[in-house]
């Protein structure tokens, strides 16, 4: 009873810390908590990342209503964006209900793509500015029939990453949004890929609960932490260094990413 007591009391304190960078930051939870409950608590890669879908439909949830009433969603974009993720996720989960993913085999290739698309991640990071700069001007340039067909790969190529890490919305999607939109307010460029998440999310999440590979006792105590992480993270991104965070982040990202692939 004390173990379950005290491992309760961790998750719940690991779901806060979570929610708080998730709101200071932006970038989505499942690039910090699907490594977290794999390396710290040693919870088996498919379970994390099918539990972390539903923590991250929950918390994006709460993200969206808070961007929907500053009216900082373009529903368009959100749309463009669930054309191609959509598809692409139940594609994505059909595929993975052909494996066994109790088996060895599945928990290493789980962990190998999560670790790979936390370095990238962490590259988005810190390059996506430098990297938006230099392409700047070809970009202005693509009418809006390429931008919308490239708004929906990149729905699809993000589909396929959540459905199989739970990583890949935050930084990377919202990275490639503002090459696409360059004149979009960034800050609407985050609210619309976090209402993006929500859908997404919960698709794959129930997809997931399907293939059995949700833990609720672990969902529900990392919710209780990480709701009021958000709120307080929310209220101190106003007042946080966004370079500083940023370079923390993506330096513990590449730390988790290289344990992850080795």
């Amino acid at each position: 009873m004390h173990h379950l007591v005290s491992s309760d009391f961790l998750y719940t304190i690991s779901g806060f810390c979570v929610g708080l960078l998730v709101g200071v930051t932006g970038v989505g939870g499942g690039s910090l908590m699907t490594p977290l409950l794999i390396l710290l608590f040693g919870i088996h890669p498919t379970t994390a990342v099918g539990t972390d879908l539903l923590f991250a439909a929950s918390t994006k949830t709460a993200g969206t209503i808070v961007h929907a009433a500053a009216r900082t969603v373009d529903w368009h974009l959100v749309g463009l964006l669930a054309i191609g993720s959509v598809p692409a996720t139940v594609a994505s989960l059909a595929i993975l209900s052909l494996f066994d993913l109790g088996g060895a085999a599945a928990q290493h290739a789980v962990t190998l793509t999560l670790g790979g698309v936390l370095l990238l991640t962490a590259f988005f990071l810190i390059a996506g500015k430098s990297v938006r700069e230099r392409y700047a001007d070809r970009l202005k340039d693509l009418d809006g029939r390429t931008v919308s067909a490239a708004t929906i790969v990149l729905g699809l190529v993000m589909g396929v990453l959540v459905t199989t890490t739970s990583v890949g919305a935050g930084a990377i999607g919202v990275t490639v949004l503002l090459f696409l939109h360059p004149k979009m307010p960034a800050g609407r460029v985050v609210g619309s890929d976090i209402a993006h998440a929500v859908p997404l999310t919960l698709l794959a999440g129930a997809g997931h609960w399907y293939l059995g590979t949700i833990d609720w006792r672990l969902l529900a105590t990392l919710l209780i932490g990480s709701l009021p992480g958000i709120i307080v993270g929310s209220y101190l991104s106003s007042r946080a260094r966004d370079a500083v965070v940023r370079v923390a982040l993506a330096g513990v990202l590449v730390i988790v990413g290289i344990r992850l692939v080795g």
